[in-house]
């Protein structure tokens, strides 16, 4: 870590430490275990802007509404990924925030509305690997009188009224993101991740329908973080593996990713490149391909929340936190492959062709 990024760490445990004290009240605190009320208003705080991120917060969703005294459940969120969980059928209320001005403390933009909610209990929907001061505060700021919720990392716990320790028996971020409601929960929760029906133009829909007369398959190459993307050429190995299986590949591309859409389309005659999607159009394309390979990526996380057969390649991630490893989805590691300089466009096409004709298989045998 770099001097002033480790500098901007220390300043904001710092402000986390000061925080708690000047926001401290006494009976705040919850002891673990103790037994706390239903609720009937709940707000989860995610604030950062990843789509992905907002997406792993869907379980949370699915789990209050089906308490048996369901809450009105509302979700804070950065207000570019605000359009990633609107509509979803189990929020009440998608709220954007603008965290950029969260050093007024309570008169920053939209804390008071916020606080006049009343809500009686937050969520600081964080993860415990890295301490999020600002969703820690906010949480805080937003439900003065609530009892929030979060996880059990220090300081921020000091924010919180009752901090949720991680699970030890997984790794999954899905399965311990939604372990921040245990102490709310009467049963199981529900663990897997949700997303709207798709609404798309009547331009997009006609052109689905023109290429539905046989099977396709999404290959998204991009990704928001270059250095874990694997390299278009694999990519491009992928899309001739899955014309050999008997599907066109329609490659899909994001704001500033078209070049690289084009040179897998270029490699593998073939391919089909897609139009420019939004996320309900590129959502609906997933759902209608039923097949889709992409990096460990926001893409990845929509198609496995779609329920679309996802084979996810992952580089310098780990897979066992990040990843869907759950039938009908198939996560792989090839960074063992790229470290050791073995074939990484042999074994992408191996892997991508296999996936497909076990799905082609599992067809037949319906």
């Amino acid at each position: 870590m770099v001097w002033h990024k480790r500098l901007e760490s220390w300043a904001k445990l710092a402000l986390a430490l000061v925080a708690s004290v000047l926001l401290w009240r006494p009976g705040r605190r919850r002891k673990a275990g103790a037994p706390l009320p239903s609720p009937k208003r709940v707000l989860l705080v995610r604030i950062d802007n990843r789509v992905g991120e907002a997406l792993l917060t869907t379980p949370l969703l699915s789990t209050l509404k089906a308490s048996p005294q369901p809450p009105a459940v509302h979700v804070l969120v950065h207000s570019k990924v605000a359009r990633v969980l609107s509509g979803h059928p189990h929020a009440d209320r998608i709220i954007p925030f603008d965290r950029r001005l969260i050093w007024l403390g309570a008169l920053a933009p939209g804390i008071r509305a916020l606080r006049r909610e009343r809500y009686d209990v937050v969520v600081d929907c964080a993860n415990w690997s890295t301490p999020s001061v600002t969703s820690a505060l906010i949480s805080r700021l937003v439900g003065p009188r609530a009892i929030v919720i979060g996880p059990r990392q220090w300081p921020i716990h000091y924010l919180h009224s009752i901090s949720v320790p991680a699970r030890s028996d997984t790794p999954r971020e899905v399965i311990q993101r939604v372990h921040l409601l245990d102490p709310l929960l009467q049963g199981p929760p529900h663990e897997l991740m949700s997303f709207r029906e798709p609404q798309v133009s009547d331009s997009f829909r006609a052109w689905l329908e023109a290429g539905s007369g046989s099977p396709r398959a999404v290959v998204n190459p991009g990704g928001r973080l270059g250095w874990r993307r694997i390299p278009p050429e694999a990519f491009a190995s992928a899309a001739r593996a899955l014309i050999a299986s008997g599907r066109t590949p329609v490659v899909t591309w994001g704001p500033g990713e078209e070049e690289l859409a084009r040179a897998v389309v270029a490699a593998a005659p073939g391919a089909v490149l897609a139009p420019p999607t939004s996320i309900d159009e590129l959502a609906a394309l997933m759902r209608s391909a039923g097949l889709t390979v992409c990096n460990n990526t926001g893409p990845m996380h929509l198609s496995v929340s779609l329920g679309t057969p996802t084979l996810g390649l992952f580089l310098r991630m780990d897979m066992a936190r990040w990843g869907h490893p759950h039938p009908p989805h198939r996560m792989v590691d090839l960074t063992p492959v790229v470290d050791s300089g073995g074939d990484l466009e042999a074994r992408v096409f191996e892997e991508v062709r296999a996936f497909a004709q076990g799905l082609a298989a599992q067809v037949s045998a319906q």
